[in-house]
């Protein structure tokens, strides 16, 4: 697997695909290979209230498996409680997304290590603001986008929208990755190939199904290619 770029941005075919897993093991990876990695999870939302405020299972992940240790809201800048898209969520509490302030903290990231790995929220196309969605987040960023497949009935499809909505946006696509998010699958590998037989950006791994923790806990459940 050969990935050249100081930063990815991580998309899904929907929510719940586990982008944060997949996010986890890649950063895992890149360490193992001698990189300074550091993670971003810019929005979030069903966010719990704790002594130190609101705070994200996700971001506080991405935070726990970088590098070095960094400002929690340098990772994840915009947190709302409401678990619901985060244009309602922001809205409810009368604040606003703005791109400007994801991609300041993402410079001051970018500074502290080799790679930075943005993690978005939903779908390619899930709204963040009123005028914005993740797309409009990855390209103001700048950053390829690595697509996470959840390998389920109906992923196919989902791989082929999502895709092609990335590549009619001007971004690269630096590749996919399949998450085998179902043990009984059936045709689980048939419908990786065609997958990649129809999606014009390399796998670039698979994550074989597993219970959470031990995804997140060992970047070996991640097969690079």
């Amino acid at each position: 697997m050969k990935l050249l770029a100081q930063g990815y941005f991580i998309t899904g075919t929907d929510t719940n695909v586990g982008k944060t897993f997949v996010t986890v093991a890649l950063m895992r990876y890149f360490r193992q290979q001698g990189k300074t990695v550091l993670g971003m999870k810019p929005v979030a939302s069903g966010c719990i209230v704790g002594q130190d405020g609101l705070r994200n299972e996700d971001a506080l992940l991405l935070q726990r498996h970088a590098s070095k240790q960094v400002d929690y809201h340098l990772i994840n800048p915009y947190a709302f409680e409401l678990p619901v898209s985060p244009h309602i969520a922001a809205q409810e509490v009368g604040q606003e997304v703005e791109l400007s302030v994801i991609k300041k903290n993402y410079q001051v990231l970018k500074e502290q290590a080799e790679l930075v790995l943005v993690e978005g929220i939903g779908g390619w196309l899930a709204p963040i603001n009123q005028s914005a969605d993740v797309a409009d987040l990855a390209i103001f960023l700048q950053l390829p986008v690595i697509l996470v497949v959840a390998i389920r009935l109906g992923c196919i499809s989902h791989a082929r929208l999502s895709y092609a909505a990335i590549k009619s946006s001007g971004i690269a696509c630096a590749g996919w990755v399949a998450n085998c998010t179902e043990e009984s699958m059936l045709k689980r590998q048939e419908n990786i190939e065609t997958i990649t037989q129809n999606v014009q950006a390399p796998l670039l791994g698979v994550m074989p199904y597993s219970k959470e923790a031990a995804i997140v806990e060992g970047s070996e459940n991640f097969s690079p290619l």
